[in-house]
């Protein structure tokens, strides 16, 4: 990964430091990026195996970025606005995540290591063995320092919850506001239009509007939603909204919750497919269209429209593709010049990628040079929050993965709990947005 020549300034140039070595940065781009732009691609080791790892979903839904961060533990790199002289360092290594002595680990129990069954039964070495593994488990140490206490938690009230800024909470908010409904909408970038501002670009997508074009106030950012629970005054969201001095827990009571969360980045079963260098689809169009960061030259696996949009977005950007492996065919007419049906996906390196294998269908296997295996498949739902709202969760056998059981108006068995967009169903970004619309004028019956 490094920054394209031809990026175009998007802050203020800074330092972070990483253990001592000075990392150029932009000010406000997520410190993973910073890291990877400056050659840095190993940020930690894996806990049980040590092996190394690199950002791979840029959306806080793996562990593959979490360092020491001033001080504080297991901070998500890849959600951290980089600032003047951050401190950084790499976590579960020794001496070193570049030169761990941990990693034989893996080199000595290629098969698996059963920590569950090691030395039990056997006196003396079992009690030893507990201890070591306890201190192997562990991730992280504690902070030598209290951090800053949090700004005073404040409690607002509001008909209609939206959780999330994308295609799809995005148009429900723009029919809430036309029926002129009060409604708090939660995105927790500071920007607003999730993959229609930084996905694979998709035809007949819609536009992403500013905050301003919504009633003062409904619309807050940089908010994570953490929870949706109920007390003696009713059912409320906690939100962890970051403010200039510190976080702030918001309690939002609602009498309807459109959740509109989308969905987290899977990965696929192929030897290696933890190096760094392999990073899923939707990070690279975030680093790319954002951040002006990408590999020199990528492999593209996967399936569906985003993998081929993606190429094309690579290739338009002086990115060299060396292949495009879609798993499950036929391709699409518009497919990359690169593209080929195929499986048998293997990725090479030590520190990091550099090769892929991988055999065409009806050919022989193939190994192409590349600093990037892109990882491309349709999201898994992110159910998470619906269900603990108490709406049912299925898993559909078809699509590999647990999505949110509801109907085509987004009812949910909670009767306040509406859903819309990826939640749902994976789709496009135009379907997501005629979701939310539907959910949106749904929830409205019964509302006093």
């Amino acid at each position: 990964m490094r920054r394209l020549p031809d990026a175009t300034p998007r802050g203020r140039a800074i330092t972070v430091d990483l253990e001592g070595e000075s990392i150029p940065a932009i000010e406000g781009e997520p410190v993973a990026c910073s890291l990877i732009a400056a050659g840095e691609n190993v940020l930690s080791r894996s806990v049980k195996y040590h092996r190394p790892r690199g950002p791979y979903c840029f959306a806080a839904a793996c562990s593959h970025c979490l360092m020491r961060v001033d001080g504080l533990p297991n901070v998500y790199t890849c959600r951290t606005p980089a600032k003047e002289g951050m401190r950084l360092e790499r976590q579960n290594a020794y001496p070193s995540a570049k030169v761990d002595i941990f990693e034989t680990i893996d080199w000595f129990f290629p098969k698996r290591l059963d920590h569950h069954e090691m030395f039990a039964g056997v006196p003396v070495a079992e009690d030893v063995m507990a201890r070591v593994a306890r201190q192997l488990a562990g991730l992280g140490l504690l902070p030598k320092e209290a951090g800053p206490e949090p700004l005073p938690p404040r409690t607002f009230h509001t008909p209609v919850a939206v959780v999330g800024g994308g295609a799809a909470g995005l148009e429900a908010a723009r029919v809430l506001s036309g029926q002129g409904v009060p409604f708090m909408l939660f995105e927790r970038d500071a920007s607003l239009g999730g993959r229609l501002a930084h996905g694979a670009p998709e035809e007949n997508a819609p536009f992403v509007p500013e905050a301003t074009a919504f009633p003062q106030g409904s619309v807050v950012r940089k908010a994570t939603v953490i929870g949706l629970y109920d007390d003696e005054h009713g059912r409320y969201l906690a939100v962890a909204s970051q403010e200039a001095a510190n976080l702030r827990l918001l309690k939002v009571y609602a009498k309807r919750f459109l959740l509109t969360v989308g969905g987290h980045p899977p990965t696929l079963p192929f030897e290696n497919n933890d190096l760094p260098g392999v990073i899923a689809g939707r990070a690279a169009s975030l680093l790319l269209r954002r951040h002006d960061v990408a590999p020199q030259v990528a492999t593209l696996v996967g399936h569906g429209a985003e993998l081929h949009a993606l190429a094309h977005l690579f290739t338009q950007r002086g990115v060299e593709v060396a292949a495009v492996v879609d798993l499950k065919g036929p391709l699409p007419a518009n497919a990359h010049p690169k593209a080929v049906i195929g499986d048998g996906l293997k990725g090479h390196g030590l520190r990091g990628v550099t090769a892929l294998s991988f055999t065409p269908q009806g050919g022989r296997k193939q190994k192409v040079s590349c600093d990037a295996i892109v990882v491309s498949v349709p999201v898994a739902p992110g159910f998470e929050l619906a269900r603990q709202g108490g709406a049912k969760v299925e898993f559909d056998a078809d699509a590999g993965h647990f999505r949110v059981d509801a109907d085509a108006d987004g009812r949910t068995q909670a009767a306040d709990v509406f859903v819309a967009g990826d939640v749902a169903k994976v789709g496009s970004a135009k379907d997501a947005a005629a979701m939310g619309a539907r959910a949106a004028q749904a929830l409205l019956g019964g509302l006093s």
